[in-house]
């Protein structure tokens, strides 16, 4: 029927094409079309037997998805699948080559997005130096799984200010990111975890939507891709190993293993519970490959400060060192940068997160000694002093 090609959303009309993708396939596009050209076109009585929807909405649903929900037309799209009982060794072995020791969180990752579409989930960010690790296939796996619900973008996609083809999606995919200004990882962040967003689309207003998308990031940077701060969760950062063989069919093999694998998805039972807004214990995502970024993004004035604690309680066989803003000052004079005391504070009470004790007390700290075997010898000092751990420096 042609009149299947036209829709009205509120006093809007429009026409539904399939634009033709560079790579193959089609995106469905709404245009906004003219009445008196549909009229031209198709006469007068044919405007009466176009669908008719109050406005938008976006509903995600995998499994029992409506198109139309209390006279609204659902923007989410349907995925294309029916799931078939069978097996998926190709999707397997990607997933156990992604995740290898948390397989069964992987599985529970891809699960809650099939079966959880709103569920907040940690920003899985996949990196390695090295060529042909998968990254890139298990992106496309993710595009061939839930279709147009997926978008790609790139650095400066994310960088830009219009954002419109976010709304509604599932996935938000950006492969070779590199997000090195401030500004980024903060937006980054703090879109992996609101529950409103204001749409901004070229010439029209804002337009707040619920926002329920989740961020898949791959990066060759395995030093410094985004700006991860101490103590921060909402990432999981899986290194990725090389490819041992090299199949170009493997992808079309995933493809073909989808209805299986949805299946099994659908009857499997999650090995987790919800812990944490974004569903897993940080302690269950946290990874050597996070501590890496973390550690490359950690200021010269704070290196500095944690491998002279560390130093003192080497040197001296103690397992933490107390002290106050003005003994540090001269035991940092020996490096080659000068900072001030505000300086000093802020990695102090922001970075490492220490408080001062309550009243002035006596305490021992370490001051640089030149006429002893031990170049920090301990004094005793009276102050308001904070005191750091080893254990602490270690876990930084």
């Amino acid at each position: 029927m042609e009149n299947e090609n036209f829709i009205r959303v509120g006093t809007t009309l429009y026409k539904i094409v399939n634009q033709p993708r560079i790579n193959g396939g089609f995106i469905k596009k709404r245009i906004v079309w003219n009445n008196e050209t549909l009229r031209q076109d198709y006469g007068k009585d044919f405007l009466a037997t176009i669908p008719k929807y109050d406005g938008f909405c976006t509903v995600p649903n995998h499994v029992n998805y409506q198109p139309v929900v209390d006279k609204l037309l659902n923007l989410y799209e349907p995925i294309g699948h029916q799931p078939k009982e069978g097996e998926f060794p190709h999707v397997e072995s990607l997933i156990i080559h992604i995740f290898r020791e948390r397989y069964e969180l992987g599985m529970d990752y891809l699960q809650l997005l099939y079966l959880q579409p709103v569920q907040k989930l940690p920003i899985l960010l996949m990196v390695s130096e090295e060529r042909n690790t998968g990254k890139s296939t298990f992106l496309n796996l993710l595009k061939a799984v839930f279709q147009n619900n997926v978008t790609f973008n790139t650095n400066e996609d994310f960088c830009s200010q219009f954002n419109a083809e976010w709304a509604g999606k599932l996935l938000i995919v950006m492969d070779e990111v590199l997000l090195n200004r401030r500004e980024d990882s903060e937006r980054l962040k703090n879109l992996s975890t609101t529950l409103s967003y204001k749409v901004e689309a070229k010439g029209k207003d804002q337009d707040e939507i619920s926002f329920f998308a989740k961020f898949v990031l791959c990066s060759n940077n395995e030093l410094l891709p985004v700006i991860i701060d101490v103590g921060e969760t909402r990432y999981w950062v899986r290194k990725i190993e090389h490819l041992k063989s090299d199949d170009t069919d493997f992808l079309q093999k995933l493809k073909a293993e989808i209805p299986a694998f949805l299946y099994f998805l659908q009857q499997r039972t999650l090995s987790t519970h919800k812990e944490s807004r974004m569903w897993f214990a940080p302690k269950l995502t946290f990874t050597p490959a996070l501590q890496r970024i973390i550690r490359n993004n950690r200021n010269k004035l704070e290196l500095e400060m944690s491998e002279l604690c560390l130093d003192i309680m080497e040197t001296n066989n103690v397992e933490e060192v107390s002290f106050c803003i003005n003994d540090m000052m001269p035991l940092l004079s020996n490096t080659q940068c000068r900072y001030d005391k505000g300086q000093i504070r802020r990695v102090v009470q922001d970075i490492w997160k220490l408080t001062p004790v309550s009243n002035t007390l006596t305490y021992t700290t370490y001051q640089l000694s030149y006429n002893t075997l031990q170049y920090y010898s301990p004094i005793r000092r009276t102050g308001r002093f904070y005191t750091i751990t080893k254990e602490q420096l270690k876990s930084l």
